[in-house]
């Protein structure tokens, strides 16, 4: 191929892929209008978009009104042209969904699943090689996986002291099974992206999920995209250490946060203490807390006490406006709020004193709805806080969509 044909081709895939971005995050929108904001001509824009209407991807929404002359027609995805599956992974099951292209869930799983078996990785092969094959004939856009760790997206490793894995290729080896795009990211990253898109922080620029439950997660949302940090190592508040000389935390470190108020962090204090014995769970410890047992509920507050100076001091850093308190923990929330609401308000700076803190129901769907909106992120949805022009771009449209 020569190179001008090779370089007229590429300009073509990525102004349709501009274009399909800008209708999925502005649409319903007129073709002046996405001519306008990505800079292209309008016979560019004709092209590109009756491209997308005869596959079926982009529909007529209805006529802008017209102060005279011939009404403009709006552009808007078709929400079941294609579908995309987001996974939660946690070291004993995974959650997932299969959602349209507006991030509407179509079907929702649960399946057992063991991280720390030899052929973890295999197996998850094959149960989603499974879910895949029981869809209902749209194209598939790809699978997004919320893991808890730390992905480096330049290696495409993952590295997760929760589930035992360390230099793992998992997007690689889906990738090749499944036949489709995987996309890999931090699963609180995942859900901050969620509440970013879907939910409370729809309006908000800069805000944090602090999630609570196996371990300590944060989500950072700063100008109104996912901060990831060097390697995406950004967001392990958990593995901050907040005790000289505490419990040793999975990563191998004495004296994290996550070593000290995660729910197995409370569950080895109250064994220790005598309040629960060796088979009895957090469960046991909630219940207890609610009966007003003295020993369960103290636990409770000295660990709702340091996670709040842990989060005063984070936002004494990050300056938010919000933050939002997530995952399986917060089921305990009536014993914890009232210790880290002192701690928390105690340890912020005065300026700073007006944030705000929200708790984000629990539900294990949402965190797989985050990790689908990778895929669709991927595929048509600009940057969060950017111009629709791709200028940092999230990858192609597969080709099996939009050929």
């Amino acid at each position: 191929m020569h190179y001008r044909t090779a370089t007229t081709a590429l300009s073509r895939d990525l102004n349709r892929a501009a274009v399909f971005r800008l209708i999925g995050a502005a649409g319903p929108i007129a073709r002046t209008h996405i001519a306008r904001r990505l800079g292209l001509s309008p016979a560019t824009v004709t092209a590109v978009t009756r491209e997308l209407l005869d596959a079926g991807l982009v529909r007529v929404a209805e006529r802008a009104p017209s102060n005279g002359g011939r009404p403009a027609l709006l552009l808007e995805l078709v929400a079941s042209a294609a579908t995309a599956y987001g996974v939660k992974i946690a070291p004993d099951h995974v959650v997932g969904v299969r959602v349209d292209i507006e991030a509407d869930v179509l079907d929702r799983f649960e399946l057992p699943f063991d991280a720390a078996a030899p052929d973890a990785i295999q197996r998850l092969s094959e149960l989603l090689s499974e879910r895949l094959a029981e869809g209902d004939g749209l194209p598939l856009l790809g699978v997004g996986l919320g893991v808890p760790g730390v992905f480096d997206a330049r290696t495409r490793k993952l590295d997760s002291p929760l589930l035992g894995w360390q230099g793992v290729a998992i997007a690689d080896v889906l990738q090749r099974d499944l036949g489709v795009p995987v996309f890999v990211e931090n699963d609180v990253n995942t859900l901050a992206v969620a509440e970013r898109l879907y939910g409370r922080g729809r309006d908000v620029d800069h805000f944090i999920t602090v999630t609570l439950g196996r371990g300590i997660g944060l989500g950072i949302i700063a100008g109104g995209d996912i901060y990831r940090g060097f390697r995406g190592g950004a967001g392990e508040f958990g593995h901050t250490t907040v005790a000289d000389d505490g419990p040793k935390c999975t990563c191998g470190k004495r004296g994290c946060l996550e070593a000290l108020v995660s729910d197995p962090a409370l569950v080895a204090k109250a064994r220790a203490a005598g309040i629960l014995t060796r088979r009895q769970s957090v469960d046991r410890l909630r219940a207890l807390a609610d009966a007003e047992d003295a020993g369960a509920s103290g636990i409770y507050a000295e660990a709702g006490a340091t996670l709040g100076r842990s989060v005063g001091n984070l936002v004494n850093v990050l300056g938010p406006e919000l933050v939002l308190i997530s995952g399986e923990g917060t089921q305990a929330w009536t014993h914890l709020e009232p210790s880290f609401t002192a701690a928390f308000r105690s340890s912020l700076f005065p300026p700073l004193g007006d944030v705000l803190v929200e708790v984000d129901p629990w539900d294990d769907a949402k965190w797989a709805v985050g990790a689908a909106t990778l895929v669709l992120r991927a595929t048509f949805t600009a940057p969060l806080d950017a111009d629709p022009r791709g200028a940092r771009g999230h990858g192609p449209v597969p080709a099996e969509v939009v050929a």
